[in-house]
């Protein structure tokens, strides 16, 4: 792990005034570990060799204490301003990575395991606490304390200075041999974490399935072993802490021991005043201290410093390129134009052929065909959320990869095969679409998607808690609905929209989309019933046939 991470400074911009502050304080600190120790060999060397008066030990111990105090007041500082340091980082770094996911896009999320990318936004971003609250102080330190003890030393003792510049080195060396260890054996455990979140978040997501057939106690032993394997990761990191712990206190203490020694042989033989012993034998541990302490800092930030490659990884990854067109073209009035639009996943090959189509003001379009097709792609291409591999999409003369996808989505009502609802009224998940819809809006939506028995002040759960999959499905297209009457988009994609549905509960949607088809496309994903026979053109497989007698394109 590199101590001066360069990747998450840039992210961090915000924390540099609080680093600032930290190496201001940090220098003081280090004149004040110097002062104190200076202070406190007069004392001693007076007391010891009754050369002081009570007056002049009076005036040493009050300015001993008020070196003391000053250097807890600029611990105490370092400790707020790390803090701060830490939270603002912290901030910033979440609502980047949540940023950054959301303009990659659908097509890349897809491809991720969402437990993981959870936990690291979760947990990952929140160990970085220690790196910056703790390491990154305590770095400061080591570079600005060891140097100014190790200037008074040789400017009171060389010889001693000497000792502690050929033995401090050894500290680092130690560390560098026992972080390497560290490093691999938190990235193992980093990722048995994420292994584990992942697992456990597929798992609740699926318990009904697993216990309708009978595997939950099967998932339960998984998620056992999946534990026991990050607990043992966990140990081993724990080892290893203790272990270096073990040998940087081993080493200090006997460099400090060489420095004592040779200069407790040099006072007895009076080469060395004893004030000036003193001296030396106080700042000689103080030159140690600070890499003790980054060395116990290392291990208690090395979770964080493994988790922000994760977190840095993403927002690394490069957006796709987005248009910037602004002024479109009315797609109720145009209509859409896609020439030999095929989609190609990365990992899964080509899911889409080529295929032309024209989307037509007032026709409503249906797509058919074996699951796996590639429908769902071909509207997520629609949409402007997975760019064609081959083809284009056209809106009057601008190509789709060239307009603003806000500026396209504002003109694009769409509802999935499962819509997202969050916890609030059945309103409130309406009103998503189009946050200044009235109570008269939301009504009619209701009605359009045959969900009228449902009260608009029902409260719901997250996702929808409380409600049935049909039910689920009909406020979804409710949404999109109100969407597309309130702010006039003209465009509706609908995904599977009555694949939950009752045969008479269809028919009723069917009717609705029939009537919002005026003025707008419509473009849906269907398999089956009414929708098949209300659309104008059903596109199966690439090929166009006739549906109702009302319209064939070839």
């Amino acid at each position: 792990m590199r101590p001066f991470d360069p990747r998450l400074l840039r992210r961090a911009r915000a924390t540099w005034p609080f680093l600032a502050v930290t190496v201001v304080l940090g220098t003081l600190l280090a004149g004040t570990v110097i002062a104190q120790a200076a202070v406190l060999s007069d004392l001693l060397a007076g007391v010891l060799a009754a050369s002081a008066g009570l007056d002049e030990v009076g005036v040493l111990l009050s300015v001993l204490l008020g070196v003391v105090a000053l250097r807890a007041v600029l611990l105490w500082g370092q400790e707020v301003a790390s803090a701060r340091a830490s939270a603002t980082v912290r901030s910033q770094l979440r609502s980047s990575l949540l940023g950054h996911v959301v303009a990659l896009g659908p097509g890349w999320l897809g491809g991720q395991a969402s437990g993981e990318l959870a936990q690291v936004a979760a947990r990952g971003v929140d160990a970085l606490d220690g790196y910056f609250a703790r390491y990154l102080p305590q770095l400061v330190l080591t570079l600005l304390v060891p140097t100014a003890v190790l200037a008074t030393m040789a400017w009171a003792d060389p010889l001693s200075a000497l000792v502690v510049l050929i033995t401090l080195p050894l500290i680092p060396f130690f560390l560098a041999l026992v972080g390497m260890t560290t490093q691999v054996a938190q990235r193992r455990q980093w990722r048995a974490l994420e292994r584990l979140g992942h697992h456990f978040l597929d798992v609740v997501a699926g318990l009904a399935t697993l216990r309708v057939f009978g595997r939950g106690r099967a998932q339960a032993e998984r998620i056992g072993a999946v534990t026991d394997d990050y607990r043992r990761r966990t140990m081993q990191v724990l080892r290893v802490s203790f272990l270096s712990a073990f040998v940087l206190e081993l080493a200090a203490t006997l460099s400090v021991a060489l420095v004592a020694v040779s200069v407790g042989l040099r006072l007895q033989a009076g080469e060395v005043p004893l004030q000036t012993a003193l001296l030396v034998l106080l700042l000689a541990p103080e030159a140690y201290l600070p890499l003790r302490q980054v060395g116990a800092s290392y291990h208690a930030t090395a979770e964080g410093v493994a988790a922000s490659t994760s977190v840095l990884d993403v927002l690394d990854t490069p957006l796709p390129e987005r248009g910037t067109v602004t002024r479109l073209p009315a797609v109720g009035l145009l209509g859409l134009h896609l020439e030999g639009v095929a989609v190609v996943y990365a990992g899964r090959g080509r899911v889409l052929d080529p295929v032309d189509l024209d989307l037509a003001p007032g026709a409503v379009t249906a797509l058919a065909g074996p699951s796996g097709g590639g429908k769902s792609s071909l509207l997520a291409v629609v949409l402007g959320l997975v760019p064609p591999a081959e083809g284009r999409v056209l809106l009057g003369t601008v190509d789709l990869r060239d307009a603003d996808p806000t500026a396209w989505h504002e003109q694009v009502a769409w509802c999935p095969q499962r819509p997202a609802l969050v916890a609030g009224t059945v309103a409130d998940n309406v009103r998503l679409g189009c946050a200044d819809a009235s109570d008269a809006d939301v009504a009619r939506a209701l009605r359009l998607a045959a969900a009228d028995d449902l009260d608009p002040d029902l409260r719901l759960g997250e996702d929808g808690v409380g409600l049935s999959a049909g039910q689920r499905q009909r406020v979804g297209l409710a949404r999109a609905f109100c969407r597309a009457e309130v702010r006039d988009a003209g465009l509706l994609l609908l995904d599977e929209p009555t694949s939950h549905l009752d045969a008479v509960t269809e028919a009723r949607v069917a009717t609705s989309v029939r009537e919002l088809a005026t003025g707008r496309c419509v473009l849906l994903v269907a398999h089956r019933g009414v929708l098949l026979e209300q659309a104008d053109v059903v596109v199966e497989v690439g090929r166009v046939v006739e549906v109702g007698g009302r319209l064939l394109r070839s």
